[in-house]
């Protein structure tokens, strides 16, 4: 068995340029928000504004990410884009806090502080994101994907005497696709059932594996000794 890699992912491209900007983002603020909180300096941070203008960002955040929240799971784009406004609101509402606490006490590390627990959210569903958007990239097998299974499924439908050159991998987030020679007994050819296999080997990939696209080269018994390279 082995993962097929070919060509170069778009929505595995996308993932990761977001990822990599969620990061070094995260990175950035909370650098900076250390910095701050260190040396304070003498400008003063307006709590009034800052409060006003971080409600009306966490309204139009809440808005987004409820309109997003339905597709997060549809690729790894849409997934990226919902942590983007996740990672927006979740910044409104710790503004939203340390504006209240500077208005209130005069307490101007309080941005600094709210800065620090923003990157500290953003950083590790980035990362997530990174690593996905990886796995997509190389064309990987799915984490929750079992192969072996996947061929004890095959090698239950009649007719089927072996499988091999079995590959599987994602296109994006919940997309999975699947190809793999299978060897049949003489008769499904001499029968005139491989159209009839072929559908019932892509059903059952798509009721059990939650599978979208399978593609199976049939070959007939003989014909399978003939090949040179064929992985177990």
């Amino acid at each position: 068995m082995s993962v097929r890699r070919s060509g170069i992912s778009g929505p595995g491209v996308g993932a990761l340029i977001n990822g990599t900007v969620l990061f070094v983002v995260a990175v950035v603020v909370a650098v900076t928000a250390v910095a701050r909180l260190l040396n304070p300096g003498e400008v003063e941070v307006p709590g009034l504004p800052m409060l006003l203008f971080a409600g009306i960002g966490l309204l139009a955040n809440v808005a987004a990410a409820l309109i997003l929240r339905p597709a997060r799971g549809s690729s790894i784009n849409m997934r990226g884009a919902y942590l983007e406004v996740l990672g927006d609101m979740l910044g409104s509402v710790a503004a939203i806090a340390a504006g209240a606490v500077i208005l209130l006490t005069g307490f101007q590390q309080a941005d600094a502080i709210a800065s620090i627990a923003i990157a500290a959210l953003i950083a590790p569903r980035a990362f997530l994101l990174l690593k996905d958007s990886v796995r997509v990239l190389f064309q990987t097998v799915p984490v929750e994907t079992s192969v072996a299974e996947i061929r004890d499924h095959i090698l239950g439908n009649e007719g089927v005497v072996d499988v091999h050159d079995v590959h599987v991998w994602s296109i994006t987030t919940g997309q999975q696709v699947f190809s793999a020679h299978v060897v049949v007994d003489p008769h499904v050819f001499a029968e005139a059932r491989t159209g009839a296999l072929l559908d019932q080997l892509g059903e059952c990939l798509a009721e059990h594996f939650d599978v979208e696209h399978s593609t199976f080269q049939l070959e007939p018994a003989e014909h399978a000794g003939h090949e040179h390279h064929v992985h177990p």
